[in-house]
C-alpha cells in the first residue's frame, strides 16, 4: 500500500508510509482515505496491493485453526475490509471456509452513497438487521483496536486477540499491546485461549443463545 502510494501521489516512502498508518487509524482502511482525498480509483487499488504470493511460503495460522473455529459457540460471519480476491483464498487455504456462515469483504460493504469499511457504524448497523442479530448477543472478534473502539458503544461485546500482533508498527511506534482498555470485554492471544475461557462459567454465560 505504501508503495502505490509512492507511485500515485509522488511523495517519499516515510510521507507515504505515514499517509498509509494515518488513513487506516482514522477511517479503518487506506481506501477510504484515498478516496476521499485523492480521488484514486478504488477497483485499481484493490487490485494492485491485494496480489497474493505464494500462500504456502508466508502463511502462518495457530495449530489446529480449524478444530477451534468448530468449538467456539454461535454463528459466525467474516467481516474483512480485504477484498474478496484477497481474503477467500486465505480462508480456503487456511481450511475455514466452512465454519462461516457468511462472508462479508469490503466489496460488500459499499451502499449506493459510496465505499464503506470496519468500523463504519451504518455499515455495521444495515449488517446487524440484514442478519437479524441483536448487538446483545453478537461478538466482534478483532486484532484492530480501534475498530473495537469504535463499535463498542453499539452494545456489542468485544474480544481483542493480541498474540499475533507486532511490537511495533511500520514506523517504528510501539504498539499497544498491553493492558484491557475499558472498551473490550475479552483479552486473549489466540483462539485456543478464547475457546478456553468461553467454556468457563462466566464465558458460557456470556455466550448463551448467541
Amino acid at each position: 500500500m505504501t508503495a502505490y502510494i509512492v507511485e500515485k501521489l509522488g511523495l517519499p516512502h516515510d510521507e507515504a508510509n505515514l499517509l498509509r498508518s494515518t488513513y487506516t487509524e482514522r477511517y479503518g482502511a487506506v481506501l477510504l482515505g484515498l478516496i476521499r482525498h485523492h480521488a484514486i480509483d478504488p477497483h485499481e487499488f484493490l487490485a494492485q496491493v491485494h496480489e497474493l504470493p505464494p500462500l504456502a511460503e508466508v502463511l502462518r495460522a495457530e495449530r489446529g485453526i480449524a478444530r477451534l473455529m468448530a468449538g467456539l459457540p454461535g454463528r459466525k460471519i467474516l467481516l474483512t475490509n480485504a477484498p474478496a480476491h484477497y481474503a477467500m483464498p486465505i480462508v480456503e487455504a487456511l481450511g475455514i471456509g466452512r465454519h462461516f456462515e457468511r462472508f462479508v469483504s469490503i466489496e460488500d460493504m459499499a451502499d449506493r452513497r459510496g465505499w464503506r469499511a470496519k468500523p463504519d457504524p451504518t455499515m455495521l448497523r444495515r449488517l446487524l438487521v440484514r442478519e437479524g442479530l441483536t448487538p446483545a448477543n453478537t461478538w466482534l472478534v478483532e486484532d484492530t483496536r480501534s475498530h473495537l473502539k469504535h463499535l463498542r458503544h453499539f452494545g456489542i461485546k468485544t474480544v481483542w486477540i493480541t498474540g499475533h500482533l507486532p511490537v511495533r508498527n511500520s514506523l517504528g511506534k510501539v504498539m499497544a499491546r498491553s493492558g484491557r482498555p475499558h472498551f473490550v470485554d475479552i483479552k486473549v492471544q489466540s483462539l485456543r485461549e478464547l475457546r478456553a475461557y468461553l467454556a468457563t462459567g462466566a464465558g458460557a454465560r456470556h455466550v448463551r443463545g448467541k
